[in-house]
């Protein structure tokens, strides 16, 4: 005991020392004169035995004071555990106590503002009138009209507590006239009237506001909500009762739309008709019950049809938020067409009821619209062009159709053949595109976009035949005056074949499929079914010239392939590698000797031209089949470029004229030689034209005119024709292969090689006179 005694005092005691030593180091920092920086360098100038002390004891002391709160815890969990649950009951019960304030004070409120005010009001006007009674009645008893005045509005008070709506608008009705009649008859003395009116007056008031709070309930049924607005026509209030009938259906369809969750997973179509059905339904109903209720009077007419755009304007939003957005953003153009469609399907229901919405859809749709029509045309310029890079330019049948004897392929589709033609893989694939996107377009008709569709058309086909151009040899320095060409690689054309190819392409696209195409924007297509067949391409022409425009843009587009094609073919067959020319007027000027000794024949570059066109003719036989016209005007094409570029040959007729050497009558000779040939192979091909022909006798022409200038006479120089038609006829044999035919067996020349023969008779006549 004396042990534990002493002890505690030590213990004690040491406190107390420790608690001295403690407030003795504090008393540093109470000092005003306490200087942070002087006492931080007086502490810190230690030894590293020192601070190994110091933070020793630093660790010692954490631990202890981990220890000490670890045991204090310990000790008092169960008290703060306790202490923690009495406050949170505390909060519970105090919140409690609020809110019953709260709903007392808002009661009390209610009550002081309401009902005692109107109830003292009342009775204030009620009590005039029984005052007046009273001191009325000291002299004579009160006559029935004036005790019916005095009971007229409790009965009043008495339909409107039991929501009679129909005897109540009666009795108002009722009193109003009994008022009136009073009031001429003066059977009622002024204060009594004036009370009845007032009570009239309050007791219409009243009901008015009952009918309105029943209108803007939602849970009020469609029958009890044309009653209530009826009613409170009926009382003089239509344009409030309008108002509140628009309100009520607006209301209404708002809490349907609750259940609708678009995400953007979700289908857009779907979306889009269950909107549709709610918002344009709800516009349906209103429009009915206000035809019903209001009739066809312009203030309410104007107000429901400015009602019903916002409502759609609202609509429009939402389908462009969580439909058309995502679809137009993505290209999806068939997507977006539906979800267009189904709008305008359920709106244009409305115009049955005078309501004609869809231009204002129309107007709002039309941006997003039109995003996902220029997405979708540029999807097709680049796949299309992707596909060009790899193409071998290889004319073949769809991969779906049958090939039949080197023939189109013919696919029976009920009583239509439809025919399926030749096309290189490139072009199959943007045929497959521009189909599937007029047929995703022909939706939008009523979106009057159809000249942007065709302008977006034309310009994707503009590409397609600029890379075209690209694939022939001898065409990239022309590069750059291709639009939109950019850096698109395209496969080379190497063989004549696959150039052919090239303009098969483009000339059937154009002439044929994407005219046909374009004919499924045509309201014609839709809307008359029934008309005679045999009218109908004529009437198309004659109600779509937007289309015959675009259609011819489309055949100049392809002429300048056809242009490239012919230029770089004359090209090659005028100039070597080296750009020496073979078409010079040395090979006229330099003829000497004697013409019995010449093996007359047509200069080897009409020959290679000869030989040239009949390979093309073989090849476009097989690629241009049922089109012959075109491969004709090919032919036609490249035989005029070479010409012209003869006839617009400066620096040849310099030479012819004015050169070393006069044209001498060997030079005339076979200059006529191979103009008469170029007539003949021509005239035999059916691609003669009027141009050749008028360029060919100019170019005789001039070298008539050149030679009789020497003051020599050209008929003494040149044979008659019938010899440079035998001539003409029998290179074209030998160059073509075919054995030389008897005289007697011959092909009689075609009208046209007559007519040539005699134009250039004509002509030499002309040039010697």
């Amino acid at each position: 005991m004396a042990s534990a005694k002493t002890s505690s005092r030590s213990r004690g005691t040491s406190v107390k020392e420790n608690g001295t030593k403690l407030e003795d180091g504090l008393n540093v920092f109470k000092s005003d004169r306490f200087d942070a920086d002087s006492y931080i360098q007086s502490k810190c100038s230690l030894n590293e035995k020192e601070i190994r002390m110091l933070c020793s004891y630093l660790l010692d002391l954490k631990r202890t004071s981990a220890e000490e709160m670890r045991k204090s815890v310990y000790a008092n969990y169960a008290a703060f555990i306790r202490t923690s649950k009495e406050i949170s009951d505390l909060e519970g019960e105090l919140s409690s106590i609020r809110n019953l304030l709260s709903t007392q004070a808002t009661l009390i409120h209610g009550l002081a503002e309401g009902v005692n005010i109107d109830s003292l009001s009342l009775k204030a006007s009620e009590g005039s009138m029984v005052n007046e009674l009273l001191l009325n009645g000291e002299d004579r008893e009160p006559s029935d009209l004036e005790k019916w005045s005095v009971e007229f509005p409790d009965m009043l008070d008495v339909l409107l507590a039991e929501r009679r709506v129909d005897e109540a608008l009666a009795a108002l009705d009722e009193g109003e006239r009994v008022a009136a009649e009073a009031k001429e008859t003066e059977s009622l003395s002024p204060g009594i009237l004036r009370s009845l009116e007032m009570a009239i007056t309050e007791r219409r008031q009243k009901l008015a506001d009952q009918l309105a709070e029943a209108a803007s309930q939602p849970s009020t049924r469609s029958s009890e909500l044309r009653a209530a607005i009826s009613a409170l026509k009926k009382l003089g209030d239509g344009a409030r009762a309008h108002s509140l009938l628009l309100n009520a259906h607006l209301q209404r369809y708002q809490y349907n739309m609750q259940s609708l969750r678009p995400s953007s997973t979700s289908y857009g179509g779907a979306y889009t008709a269950a909107l549709s059905q709610i918002v344009f339904s709800a516009i349906a109903q209103a429009a009915s019950d206000s035809l019903a209720i209001f009739g066809k009077e312009r203030e309410y007419r104007s107000e429901l049809v400015m009602w019903a755009t916002k409502q759609t304007e609202a609509f429009a939003v939402l389908v462009q938020r969580h439909a058309l957005a995502s679809s137009a953003a993505a290209g999806g153009l068939r997507a977006a067409a539906e979800c267009v469609q189904i709008a305008l399907g359920h709106c244009s229901l409305l115009e049955a009821r005078g309501l004609a919405l869809c231009p204002v859809l129309i107007k709002l749709f039309r941006p997003s619209v039109e995003q996902a029509l220029n997405a979708n045309i540029k999807r097709i310029e680049e796949s299309t062009a992707a596909l060009a890079a790899a193409d071998d330019w290889v004319l073949t049948y769809p991969p779906t159709s049958t090939r039949q004897s080197g023939r189109s392929s013919v696919t029976s589709l009920g009583n239509a053949a439809v025919f399926q033609h030749k096309l290189t893989s490139s072009a199959h694939r943007f045929n497959l595109m521009v189909q599937e996107f007029f047929e995703d377009v022909g939706p939008l008709l009523s979106m009057q976009l159809g000249g942007q569709t065709l302008e977006g058309l034309f310009q994707v086909f503009n590409s397609y035949v600029n890379m075209l151009i690209k694939a022939l040899p001898g065409s990239m320095e022309e590069e750059a005056n291709f639009e939109g060409s950019g850096n698109k690689i395209v496969r080379m054309a190497e063989t004549e074949a696959q150039q052919i190819a090239l303009l098969a392409n483009a000339s059937l696209l154009a002439d044929e499929l994407l005219p046909r195409a374009a004919m499924k924007l045509a309201p014609l297509n839709q809307t008359n079914h029934k008309e005679d067949p045999r009218r109908r391409p004529l009437d198309r022409q004659n109600r779509h010239p937007e289309q015959r425009e675009w259609r011819k843009r489309l055949v100049n587009s392809v002429d300048r392939l056809k242009d490239t094609f012919c230029r770089q073919h004359a090209l090659d067959l005028i100039f070597t590698e080296d750009g020496d020319s073979h078409l010079s007027a040395e090979m006229y000027i330099n003829m000497v000797g004697n013409a019995d000794e010449v093996d007359w024949f047509p200069s080897p570059i009409y020959q290679e031209l000869f030989v040239k066109l009949n390979g093309m003719a073989a090849i476009a036989a097989e690629m241009f089949v049922g089109r012959e016209r075109f491969a004709t005007l090919l032919l036609m094409r490249l035989t005029e470029t070479v010409i012209l570029w003869l006839s617009e040959d400066q620096s040849f007729w310099d030479d012819i004229e004015e050169g070393p050497r006069p044209l001498g009558p060997l030079g005339l000779h076979q200059f006529y030689l191979d103009m008469k040939f170029v007539m003949c192979f021509a005239s035999q091909g059916r691609y003669l034209s009027r141009n050749l022909h008028r360029v060919v006798n100019e170019i005789i022409s001039k070298a008539v005119a050149v030679f009789s200038a020497t003051g020599m006479d050209p008929d003494r120089v040149l044979p008659e024709d019938e010899w440079f038609n035998e001539i003409c006829q029998d290179a074209m044999e030998r160059l073509s292969g075919k054995p030389k035919a008897i005289d007697g067996d011959r092909e009689v020349n075609s009208p046209t090689a007559s007519v040539s023969a005699q134009s250039i008779s004509s002509v030499r006549s002309h040039g010697s006179s």
